[in-house]
């Protein structure tokens, strides 16, 4: 896979997660800072590090789902290893300035 396919592949995902909202927060999961980094191989594999707002995250589960399973659905996709982290724990600061705007922090 050359540079403009896998770049083509990322931006893909990065509208997908923006997609994909935190349930306690009306902010998508990208925009909150919670996904560390997206890297697509050469076997179009997409490698996922992620966090949570919280460890005890009440939807974590589900949330981690709707991640997998939306990733997987993006063209040029073959399949998904997401990684969940707590290191760094999330913070106000990973906030994009879309989400301090929404949230009224701006």
């Amino acid at each position: 896979m050359d540079a403009a396919e896998k770049l083509e592949i990322e931006t893909r995902l990065v509208g997908v997660l923006k997609s994909i909202f935190d349930p306690e927060i009306p902010v998508n999961i990208y925009d909150l800072g919670l996904i560390y980094s997206i890297i697509v191989d050469d076997e179009h594999i997409v490698h996922i590090t992620m966090t949570l707002t919280a460890p005890n995250c009440p939807m974590a589960d589900q949330l981690i789902e709707e991640v997998k399973y939306k990733v997987v659905g993006t063209r040029g996709v073959k399949d998904i290893d997401l990684k969940l982290t707590f290191n760094p724990p999330w913070d106000k600061s990973m906030l994009s300035d879309e989400a301090m705007l929404e949230l009224g922090l701006l």
